[in-house]
């Protein structure tokens, strides 16, 4: 059920404490020179309506909220950052809208890896002020990782940012907005397991690099890779994994009662 075709009084009479609540958020930044601004929140969305199709009584999708935290990508003309403390707040003021119109469980579906660490570190305030709300996190391509291991042909290294995986989705779901002819291969190629960077693969280090200090067009993966058949696949793929998780979200009791002194 998409919230931005409801009434207040449809919202009102809606059992929503029986249902998922969705929040997808996305990014407004640069994705290389072959793709626009708002590729992570396109892609975000197409998972989220697909989820919500196969759902739809059972979850109450927002609208996708964009830009994400982008400070990483401010050296590319036209980046929309929200700072990581203000966006913390953001998605604490709408886990409080969600309470007040009756959400018990919420999930902040991430098409941004920028959001990543602002979403995990305001869910403990959220738990602490809202405790009745149950909040989970999820990136789709961590939900979506078998899904997307069954249709890549790059090697890791090859999904990342304007990649593969991204340029084949957006070639799918919006192929008038995607220059092929521009589409390069470009980013770190580091081989050791504490620099190589890819989608799927769990560095045993973390750090913060700026992302001009990575790549010279915006663009990390293979990109030339990419179709639009590929983009089907990876697509419907996601979308079966992520709404196989938000049924067995919908099944989530309380741990246990609370300790009583």
């Amino acid at each position: 059920m998409l919230l931005q075709n409801l009434t207040w009084p449809e919202v009102k009479n809606l059992a929503v404490d029986q249902m998922i609540v969705i929040l997808p958020t996305g990014s407004f930044e640069q994705h290389g020179p072959h793709m626009p601004f708002t590729v992570d929140t396109d892609l975000v969305s197409g998972v989220a309506r697909g989820v919500e199709a196969k759902l739809k009584d059972k979850v109450l999708l927002l609208p996708t909220l964009s830009p994400g935290m982008s400070t990483h990508h401010n050296a590319f003309p036209g980046t929309l950052d929200i700072p990581q403390p203000v966006y913390m707040q953001l998605i604490k003021a709408m886990a409080q809208s969600i309470a007040r119109f009756g959400g018990k469980k919420v999930f902040f579906l991430n098409g941004h890896g920028g959001n990543d660490i602002p979403i995990r570190a305001v869910m403990r305030e959220i738990k602490s002020e809202l405790p009745d709300l149950r909040c989970v996190f999820a990136s789709y391509w961590q939900l979506g990782a078998k899904a997307i291991k069954d249709v890549r042909e790059s090697e890791l290294g090859g999904l990342n940012h304007a990649c593969e995986m991204e340029t084949s989705m957006m070639l799918h779901l919006h192929p008038e907005r995607v220059k092929m002819a521009l589409a390069k291969r470009d980013g770190s190629t580091h081989q050791d397991v504490y620099r190589k960077s890819d989608m799927q693969l769990s560095r045993p280090v973390y750090f913060v690099n700026e992302f001009d200090e990575v790549t010279a067009t915006g663009t990390i993966g293979h990109p030339d890779l990419a179709t639009a058949e590929k983009g089907k696949r990876f697509l419907d793929g996601i979308v079966a994994q992520v709404a196989e998780f938000v049924e067995h979200f919908l099944t989530w009791e309380p741990e246990h009662s609370k300790v009583k002194n």
